[in-house]
């Protein structure tokens, strides 16, 4: 029988690191679907289904922000979390990475009028994007922030695409992986905030549980949208890669 969390001495900060960055074994890098798509085995159409579908979640990243914002008082915390939202949605010049996902859309094969009009989104994947997005709208806003750290595993996703894609899928232009490179730095800015504030807030081993449930709860929300896209698309007998 486990002992209750609530009667253990908390992690000391290196150890409490450690079992978040631990989480990753369940990151959806693993998951079968990316794991075929790394390996070149993908479809094209596969392939255009996941760009359309992963849009969804890439136009909610800026609510789901939002959503912390407005959850949060801490000024010093908002100034840092804003530019969350300008990264996706896009400030001045600079057009952001929806857009960049739009080009990604683009270089596989999709209008931008597809994409934005969420036409290919299959129900599953709305779902979990959609429980996501309520979720910061309805929980304090550390615990939202505990949830972003997924992106603790993101630059290795990012850098396998970049590494893959080219050599096994040359008729996507490369132009249009510019959000995989654009986002492994951006990621590694917000994941040292996230975890500044999940360390400082999650303090007791109850509290350090929870934080790890959440970020269960994240990783679970990005493997289920693999699932239903899996299902969507199953793969073809033979990828035409032409």
């Amino acid at each position: 029988m486990s002992a209750d969390p609530g009667q253990e001495a908390p992690l000391d900060a290196a150890a409490f690191e450690a079992a978040l960055r631990a989480r990753g074994a369940a990151y959806h890098i693993h998951h079968p679907f990316n794991v075929r798509m790394a390996a070149g085995e993908a479809s094209p159409a596969e392939i255009r289904g996941w760009v359309a579908n992963r849009f969804y979640y890439q136009t909610s990243i800026p609510l789901k922000d939002a959503a912390v914002l407005s959850n949060c008082p801490d000024r010093a915390t908002r100034r840092l979390w804003i530019a969350r939202i300008l990264d996706h949605d896009g400030v001045g010049d600079e057009p952001g990475g929806i857009e960049s996902w739009v080009r990604l859309g683009e270089a596989v094969g999709l209008r931008a009028e597809e994409l934005w009009s969420h036409a290919h989104v299959v129900p599953g994947v709305r779902f979990a994007v959609d429980a996501y997005v309520n979720f910061a709208k309805a929980r304090p806003w550390q615990e939202s922030v505990c949830a972003s750290l997924t992106e603790l595993f993101a630059p290795a996703i990012h850098r396998q695409r970049l590494s893959t894609w080219p050599q096994h899928y040359p008729w996507i232009d490369a132009d249009g992986l510019r959000y995989f490179r654009d986002r492994i730095p951006l990621a590694q800015r917000d994941v040292a905030h996230g975890l500044t504030v999940t360390l400082a807030y999650f303090r007791t081993r109850a509290e350090q549980q929870r934080a790890l449930d959440i970020l269960g709860f994240k990783l679970d929300i990005l493997w289920s949208m693999l699932d239903v896209i899996a299902h969507h698309y199953p793969p073809a007998d033979r990828p035409d890669r032409a």
